[in-house]
């Protein structure tokens, strides 16, 4: 999962980015409204942490931005103001949540979780594909009853294919997702072919059919027969 923090005191920054990324989750992180904008103009995001007061720019009005072109990326705000009309119109604007400042880390991180599952996996923590059952909090995976060890890249990979099956995904959207975007400049994508065949080989061990369908020339889908 993919999530963009949008926050100008350095300190607090790194803290939420250090946090978050040992909590499991891709992060990338700008401090001003202008690198916000170039972000979510080109990407999309699972969260994005939207701090509201930046110093060339206001966050209210990218989150406006982002609801008029119709982003669907879980956004929370948050702020060290404390006003019940910033709360009101950040909601009213389309915001998720609203957390002010100070606030345990560990809070935020219940709050994206509560965000990307009610927004990607409909509320659920338990997902069911074929004979797969994903446990989006406990990150763990069964196949029939039999637990399969993933290390946390193909954790994330089989959610992406997951949220996104029977649609093919290219191997440029599956490496911007799990790693950032500075996979747009990578020369080739063959690490990508290895995450997918260790994948596959673990879930078809466990006794689940070969449901990761290579398309030539396009990417890669979930599909089950």
């Amino acid at each position: 999962m993919k999530l963009l923090i949008i926050e100008d005191e350095a300190s607090l920054n790194q803290s939420i980015v250090d946090f978050l990324t040992a909590a499991g989750y891709l992060c990338e992180s700008v401090s001003n409204y202008r690198e916000a904008v170039e972000k979510i103009e080109v990407y999309d995001y699972d969260c994005i942490i939207l701090d509201i007061m930046l110093p060339d720019g206001s966050g209210l009005a990218l989150l406006k931005q982002l609801k008029e072109d119709q982003k669907t990326d879980g956004v929370i705000i948050i702020s060290a103001k404390g006003a019940l009309e910033d709360k009101i119109e950040g909601l009213q604007l389309g915001a998720d949540d609203y957390l002010t400042k100070p606030f345990h880390l560990s809070e935020l991180s219940v709050r994206i979780s509560a965000i990307i599952r009610r927004k990607s996996f409909k509320g659920q923590s338990l997902m069911h594909i074929g004979e797969i059952s994903i446990d989006t909090i406990g990150k763990t995976v069964k196949v029939k009853e039999q637990e399969v060890e993933l290390t946390q890249k193909e954790f994330q990979l089989l959610l992406f294919l997951t949220v996104n099956k029977n649609r093919v995904l290219s191997k440029n959207a599956i490496a911007q997702h799990l790693w950032g975007d500075d996979m747009d400049f990578a020369a080739n994508y063959d690490f990508i072919y290895s995450h997918i065949k260790n994948l596959r080989k673990k879930l078809m061990a466990a006794g689940s059919e070969d449901c990761i369908r290579s398309i030539y020339g396009e990417g890669y889908k979930m599909q089950f027969a």
